[in-house]
């Protein structure tokens, strides 16, 4: 039989929520995944640990990281919540607990972990799964949708919810299928662009620092001599560039700003002590090894295997005695700890991006119940909206919430 109540399309975090509540609230569901399981991209998610939310609980601060698009969130926030991803997960078993920057992660568990609980989400609540099923369009009759085609057969609904994802990870199967749909039923689709993704650098010496992690820096954004913005936290260098929180929460402005022309970074190694302070740090390191080498006397400052580089970069001969280097080379070696310059030749694309920007205009969505305002039984949910925040779980709290709200709301409309 292929009439349903709701046919919900897409198994990642928003479809799963949609067609669970909406069968919790009694509606019969069918769940359509074009994976062979669902949740491949939830899978890599947090490295493969899956930042499930952010603890700010007060929802006028969570939706200010959202920007000028953050108050139409607002709805979906306030009708499932932080603490309601707290109770769902822990309800059924898998304990979360509370990391740097409010981030929300399985205690002892993984991504693995959270998509278990979601399956045993999906049985629980009686919702029919359709696997390895390409939805190949939506048929539209009189101002609705009908029926979704597939490569196994049309299927006949009510309502219907579109939670196909981004663009992002496309080997995970986000290929922007919902995005056509959308435009291909009138609705405005904004232009999807990577955003959360790392940059390649011109410098092709990070290859070398790609076992270290880098705690507790502050990387401004340059252009022109001015400072566009700035952030203080974690980052990492890639064989070709440099990633890392607080790199990708400044890829979108980054991507904006090389439209204008080159943009670089500047990295502080210690921003926690003052230029003028940590240069007689440098001058007391620099006595203390008074007749050795030059590049002996670094390991105060620097792990040991980024020393080698650092003499390099510095162009202090390695084994210059300390007493003989000069203030414009300890002017120089202070630039580095204090204001490493990186050029950056490029953002990445969707291959690697955590998240899609853009998507199905909010204005084209009544955000109370995720509903079309073009299609009366049509609703999305999750990354296919307009809908993008930073890194720290903000974004997987917008699939709980939105995929939450459709299931709810197309099951109420029955």
């Amino acid at each position: 039989m292929n009439n349903y109540d709701l046919i919900v399309i897409g198994g990642g975090p928003a479809g799963i929520f949609a067609a669970g509540f909406a069968a919790k609230s009694g509606a019969r569901v069918l769940l359509l995944e074009k994976n062979r399981r669902c949740g491949t991209k939830l899978l890599i998610t947090g490295k493969g640990r899956c930042n499930l939310s952010n603890s700010e609980a007060d929802p006028r601060k969570f939706i200010e990281v959202f920007g000028r698009n953050g108050k139409a969130f607002l709805t979906a926030l306030y009708a499932f919540g932080v603490s309601d991803v707290v109770e769902f997960f822990e309800q059924r078993g898998l304990q979360l607990r509370i990391e740097r920057g409010g981030r929300i992660f399985p205690e002892r568990g993984s991504a693995a972990d959270v998509q278990k609980v979601l399956d045993g989400f999906i049985r629980e609540t009686g919702v029919e799964l359709l696997t390895d099923c390409q939805v190949s369009g939506l048929q539209i009759a009189e101002s609705r949708v009908v029926a979704v085609q597939t490569d196994k057969g049309e299927f006949f609904a009510d309502n219907f919810v579109v939670a196909t994802g981004g663009l992002s990870y496309p080997e995970t199967g986000c290929s922007g299928d919902g995005y056509k749909w959308a435009k291909q039923t009138g609705h405005k689709v904004l232009a999807p662009e990577p955003a959360l993704v790392s940059l390649q650098l011109a410098e092709d010496w990070t290859v070398e620092l790609i076992d270290f992690n880098l705690k507790n820096v502050r990387i401004e954004v340059r252009q022109n001599g001015r400072t566009l913005t700035e952030r203080f936290g974690e980052a990492f260098f890639l064989p070709t560039g440099i990633g890392g929180p607080i790199i990708l929460d400044m890829s979108a402005a980054i991507r904006a700003a090389l439209k204008n022309g080159p943009v670089s970074l500047r990295l502080d190694l210690k921003p926690a002590v003052e230029a003028e302070l940590f240069d007689k740090r440098l001058q007391r390191e620099l006595a203390a090894h008074n007749n050795k080498d030059f590049r002996k006397s670094l390991a105060g400052l620097l792990p040991k295997d980024m020393i080698p580089l650092f003499v390099r970069l510095s162009e202090i001969e390695p084994n210059k005695k300390c007493h003989s280097v000069s203030k414009a080379e300890r002017t120089r070696l202070l630039q580095m700890f204090k204001g490493l310059q990186l050029q950056v030749s490029a953002v990445g694309g969707f291959k690697r991006a955590i998240i899609t920007s853009g998507g199905v205009a909010l204005t084209d969505i009544d955000m109370r119940s995720m509903r079309s305002k073009q299609l009366r039984n049509l609703y999305f949910a999750g990354e296919m909206i307009d809908l993008d925040g930073p890194t720290g779980g903000f974004n997987l709290q917008v699939c709980w919430s939105t995929g939450y709200l459709a299931g709810v709301s197309a099951a109420e409309a029955l």
